[in-house]
């Protein structure tokens, strides 16, 4: 899979505004941050670019970002403004030619949509913006080779800060310590940002699918999730494991391994043209035998790149096909409230064949 070029990047969006597809635009205006920087190479926070048919792109940004755009944004036009950038992206769409202009309405508020309509001329107001869908988004599900080697590296290191933790854990500690050691490795190995607040679930909080790290002691006895990701080059990593301290019971011991079956078992059933609802069924089948798919309460996974949550959903009934090049967690769990919780997560890149996972650090039961 060849390296996209922004300027390539740029023509498909551009062509995924054909007129049967988007009301007939011939122009796009992106806001959602991370639309610009995939699209143009951008990484500030304040830049609006627009996309037309007959001209190459062009970003608007103010004074705070006048030598990052120019240094990141190579290829593409750049326009420095005191302030009014929005509005002044639009009234640039306008005066570029576009007759009609995409935008997508999931990343726009309608403060903002008013806003843009208010920076055009009367005449041309009411139909120069038209709700083009999540077009950005679209392309971003599939990776290129420069993003999938980015992508490996965060998952790597996320893998190296699991592997590490696993000789700081300890009985007493509190969840906050075990976050605020894993942050602070993260960052001294490179780390950009944490992918996500990091979760820490000890003990009976182990139940709670989203329990941030609290100020709760781990038990001498329980189970430990850790769900953590790191961004490295802008990209995102995510995986989850849950590990034992102390003895636990048989039914701690068999709800673990049906988890882990369940993981492997999608990981398995992923391979380009595969639906998303039959990887998420095929961890929810083994749920399912073992009686505990009620227990399962969230969706098997999301795709993940310059966001934590991109498409596709992985979950129930879902029909969209994997594609060569997507990335995506699978990440099943089964939380009995009040007792505990299992989770085990990999981000695994769909290959020609199948799939690769790109966290390979232990999921095998570890008691520490």
């Amino acid at each position: 899979m060849k390296e996209m070029s922004l300027r390539a990047r740029q023509k498909q969006a551009v062509l995924q505004l054909a007129p049967e597809l988007v009301s007939g635009c011939d122009g796009l205006i992106v806001t959602h941050p991370p639309d610009v920087r995939y699209l143009s190479g951008f990484t500030g926070s304040a830049g609006v670019l627009v996309l037309s048919r007959a001209k190459r792109a062009t970003l608007y940004t103010d004074g705070r970002y006048a030598s990052q755009a120019k240094a990141e944004a190579i290829g593409t036009k750049v326009v420095i403004l005191p302030k009014g950038v929005l509005a002044a992206a639009c009234e640039g769409a306008a005066s570029a030619g576009i007759t009609r202009c995409g935008f997508d309405a999931a990343n726009t508020t309608v403060a903002a949509l008013a806003a843009m309509k208010k920076a055009l001329p009367a005449k041309i107001r009411r139909s120069f913006f038209s709700p083009s869908g999540p077009i950005v988004a679209g392309l971003r599900e599939v990776k290129d080779a420069g993003e999938i080697e980015t992508m490996r590296r965060a998952a790597l290191l996320g893998c190296a800060l699991y592997d590490r933790m696993l000789g700081f854990i300890a009985p007493g500690m509190t969840e906050s310590e075990v976050a605020a050691e894993l942050e602070h490795a993260a960052r001294l190995a490179g780390a950009e940002a944490m992918s996500f607040e990091t979760i820490v679930a000890s003990g009976e909080r182990s139940s709670l699918p989203h329990g941030r790290a609290s100020a709760a002691r781990l038990p001498r006895r329980g189970f430990v999730t850790l769900d953590f990701g790191v961004v490295v080059g802008g990209y995102c990593s995510d995986m989850t494991r849950t590990l034992r301290l102390g003895k636990a019971t048989q039914e701690e011991f068999d709800v673990y391994h049906a988890v882990l079956e369940a993981q492997e078992a999608a990981v398995a059933a992923i391979a380009p043209g595969v639906t998303v609802g039959d990887v998420d069924e095929a961890a929810r089948s083994i749920l399912r035998r073992e009686k505990l798919d009620t227990y399962f309460s969230h969706s098997t996974g999301h795709g993940v790149g310059l966001e934590i949550h991109e498409g596709p959903r992985v979950a129930t009934e879902q029909k969209e096909t994997l594609k060569r090049g997507m990335v995506i967690t699978v990440e099943p769990g089964v939380y009995i409230p009040g007792r505990f919780g299992v989770r085990i997560e990999d981000m695994v890149l769909v290959t020609a064949t199948g799939g690769e996972i790109l966290t390979p650090s232990v999921k095998a039961w570890t008691q520490l």
